[in-house]
């Protein structure tokens, strides 16, 4: 089979859309060897250290002839490509397809990751809106096949949409096997040095944006059994003024820990190290900072209101977004009870063998292979 991917994410953005393009492409690569898979990107970008491709021998990486207009060209131009290279499927991997692919007779599956521009419109300009609006309702019309990362994302494409139920697979995100790995004393003792990190602390990761709501946590650490420092990991935006701020006002200023520029490799050690990871996030597609904390034998605290749950299973514990009370009286709970502590572990490593890459990839590959069969 000759699978063609939007590719741009996998090559240039180190987070969400682009961890779940690199491990997409790999999984596929490394499962399905057979195949040949080509990614499309209007540039590749060498500074950001991400190591894509990598060893994968069954890739083509395709860029365009020229460096201008490389938006157009993955937007309209690209079809040209596809059908130079014989591309039998081509894969959106977050949220849009090129128009004209269906004209060219190449088929294609798009991945809607979310409907945030929609439920929380507040979050986002104008522009934006009106732009991802465009993209996503063009993909889902044309695509022959729509993969949503969440039960919660399918339903609200149903709603918000309209589309058909029968047209959308749900394939959960798995996480890079890194967070599965046990780290050893010593790489433990490396990554406590390397950051000053006290000997226990909860750990928050993610961009701190209003929606993510990380103030909720910081309003709850005064409710909290004992001192216990917050370390958050997450790219920052304006946001992030008003939760130092809150911080200061509750005399908590030197609790919490901003970590800037952690490495990837060294993310799975730092959750293994937490006491609790906290999650409050008013909104997700999915959620993979719980399945990351999962893996890495971490209780989880979510919230409520979209699909975490889905992500963190049934022993994991959830609070409202807005109540700061709960999410202590939570934290104090995982915290001060060993043996439930212990059970939240247990359980939630079980859960995510549900996530499990060959698996996952055997649903994508199910997906390509009905839409082929059915040309």
């Amino acid at each position: 089979m000759r699978i063609g991917y939007d590719a741009k994410r996998a090559f240039l953005n180190r987070t969400g859309l682009g961890n779940y393009s690199r491990w997409l492409i790999r999984s596929m690569a490394s499962y399905y060897p057979e195949n040949s898979y080509y990614l499309y990107t209007p540039k590749v970008d060498t500074g950001n250290k991400i190591d894509f491709p990598g060893d994968l021998k069954n890739t083509i990486t395709v860029l365009p002839k020229r460096k201008a207009f490389t938006s157009l060209w993955r937007s309209l131009g690209i079809v040209n490509n596809l059908e130079r290279d014989h591309i039998e499927l081509y894969h959106g991997l977050s949220h849009e397809l090129p128009v004209g692919i269906a004209k060219k007779g190449i088929k294609s599956v798009v991945t809607i990751h979310d409907l945030i521009f929609m439920r929380f419109p507040e979050y986002f300009g104008t522009i934006s809106r009106a732009i991802y609006g465009a993209k996503v309702k063009y993909a889902c019309r044309v695509a022959d096949k729509i993969v949503a990362i969440s039960e919660r994302t399918k339903k609200d494409l149903v709603e918000l949409l309209n589309v058909p139920a029968d047209k959308i697979t749900v394939i959960y995100q798995g996480c890079d096997d890194s967070f599965k790995s046990v780290a050893s004393d010593s790489q433990k003792r490396s990554i406590l040095e390397k950051y000053n990190l006290p000997s226990e602390f909860i750990l928050s990761v993610g961009t701190i944006e209003k929606r993510k709501n990380l103030l909720q946590v910081i309003q709850a650490m005064p409710g909290l059994n004992g001192r216990i420092k917050l370390v958050v990991i997450g790219r920052e935006t304006d946001y992030a003024g008003q939760v130092k701020q809150a911080a200061a006002d509750l005399n908590l200023k030197d609790e919490v820990i901003f970590l800037k520029g952690v490495p990837f490799a060294d993310l799975p050690v730092i959750y293994q190290l937490a006491k609790v990871f906290v999650y409050p996030s008013r909104y997700e597609g999915f959620g993979i900072p719980v399945l990351e904390a999962l893996c890495s034998g971490t209780p989880v605290i979510a919230a409520t209101g979209s699909c975490l749950e889905e992500a963190g299973g049934p022993d994991s514990l959830y609070v409202d977004p807005d109540d700061a009370n709960g999410l202590a009286a939570k934290l104090n709970l995982a915290l001060g009870d060993e043996q439930l502590r212990q059970k939240m572990i247990d359980r939630g490593k079980e859960y995510s063998a549900n996530f499990e890459d060959k698996k996952l990839m055997n649903q994508v590959m199910s997906v390509y292979q009905n839409i082929l069969q059915h040309d």
